[in-house]
């Protein structure tokens, strides 16, 4: 098996500061090896380019996926939302998975799709039949009669919809998650709370603990996790206290939760771009308790990002006015209105996103024995964040070792004369 090496790079591991003149070892789908120094010119056994002091980098995670939202007009003549058929549906998620690959998106967390149409792309990702980055599946929504987002679906008819799985009662919560997971999700949806965007008044959960408890109980009992769309301090206590894994939106957000997200060590996906971008358009007293809650977030999320919490990228793209293919725009965002570090964003979607997707430590670095996601970046990220909005900055993805969209043919070296490669410090 031929390795594939990268030599002179910025290394941009997904946690520690860029490190130059570094060479990196890939032999089949994993890193094999992170190097000082020059690789030797006398292996023809490998293929060598010489990055020329460009950054390389994990792939990007996206943390809260939705591939069959969708944001097209009404030009295309097309519905635009859930009542599209399942197969007009996966064709569109089949579209925006793949462009998430190529935009440098290596993972997706699906924070729900109806028809089980994550769990079937991942099978055809895995097949061969189409392109696209790795896949934590999720579940429809799962909630109670009259919740929320129920309302807008009750002339479907009752029980049941393409979107959601209606429970009512802790036995009815068992069932609904078993019946989600049967159809191959890795993460369970709750719709705990309204507010960030969804009609209804911010407070507590819209289902008894009782009936949460039994959901994510029954999820861990099968090794799957749940993560919940929750606009409210009351309902984010609640839900993480009785061992939420993914905190979605997290709206009231004060060091209180911020305690509670450590002491579960729960990951936090803020989600705020989509209301940051609805307020520029919309009008109306859901668009100002959505002003209220990104101009909230965005005053603690510092506080958050010092504390350590494991914070992800994600939004609700596909959704309007966010475009899909669109997600490398979020790292700015976060630099530019919460005032983190692109070092700290960067983690975020490498580090901490390959911790969610996996729910252990195979992604999200580079480093020895980790599965090979990378992209090779022609600048630096750390100077200019905005750089990773632009797939054709770009000169390949990684994912498995396998190259996507690659333009490094022009860095390919021919092997010469024996060099020296130290381990890295």
């Amino acid at each position: 098996m031929r390795r594939l090496v990268l030599t002179n790079v910025r290394l941009l591991d997904g946690d520690n500061a860029p490190q130059d003149n570094t060479t990196v070892v890939i032999r089949g789908d994993r890193f094999e090896s992170v190097g000082k120094g020059p690789y030797p010119e006398s292996d023809t056994e490998s293929d060598v380019y010489d990055l020329g002091g460009r950054t390389l980098m994990p792939g990007m995670i996206h943390g809260h996926y939705h591939a069959t939202y969708t944001d097209f007009s009404a030009a295309e003549k097309l519905p635009v939302g859930m009542e599209a058929s399942p197969a007009l549906q996966t064709l569109r998620a089949a579209k925006h998975l793949k462009d998430a690959l190529y935009a440098g998106f290596t993972g997706v967390v699906s924070a729900g799709a109806p028809y089980a149409i994550d769990a079937d792309c991942k099978k055809a990702i895995a097949a061969g039949i189409m392109e696209g980055p790795r896949i934590c599946a999720g579940s429809r929504d799962v909630s109670t009669t009259g919740h929320s987002q129920d309302g807008f679906e009750w002339h479907w008819g009752q029980g049941m919809t393409a979107q959601t799985n209606i429970a009512d009662g802790a036995d009815a919560f068992r069932k609904a998650v078993r019946e989600e997971i049967k159809r191959g999700a890795e993460m369970i949806k709750i719709f705990a709370t309204p507010g960030h965007g969804v009609v209804g008044e911010y407070g507590g959960l819209e289902m008894s603990e009782e009936e949460l408890k039994a959901a994510i109980d029954t999820a861990h009992s099968r090794n799957v996790r749940v993560r919940a769309h929750i606009a409210s301090k009351e309902g984010s206590m609640a839900s993480l206290k009785l061992g939420l894994d993914v905190l979605d939106h997290g709206d009231g957000l004060d060091q209180e939760v911020i305690d509670l997200l450590l002491k579960k060590d729960a990951f936090f996906v803020p989600s705020i771009r989509y209301p940051y971008e609805a307020c520029k358009i919309w009008s109306g007293s859901l668009i100002d308790q959505m002003r209220q809650g990104y101009e909230d977030m965005i005053k603690i999320l510092p506080v958050a990002n010092k504390a350590g919490v494991k914070m992800t990228l994600g939004d609700d793209y596909g959704a309007i006015p966010l475009k899909h293919g669109t997600y490398g725009e979020e790292l700015e965002f976060y630099v530019k209105l919460a005032g983190i570090s692109p070092l700290d964003v960067i983690r975020w979607a490498t580090k901490f996103g390959g911790e969610l997707l996996t729910g252990g430590k195979d992604l999200g670095t580079i480093a020895g024995g980790k599965f090979a996601d990378f992209i090779v970046v022609d600048g630096d990220p750390i100077a200019d964040i905005s750089l990773l909005a632009n797939p054709a900055n770009f000169l390949a993805v990684g994912k498995g070792g396998k190259l996507y969209g690659s333009r490094l043919d022009a860095l390919a070296r021919k092997p010469a004369a024996a060099g020296v490669l130290q381990p890295a410090e």
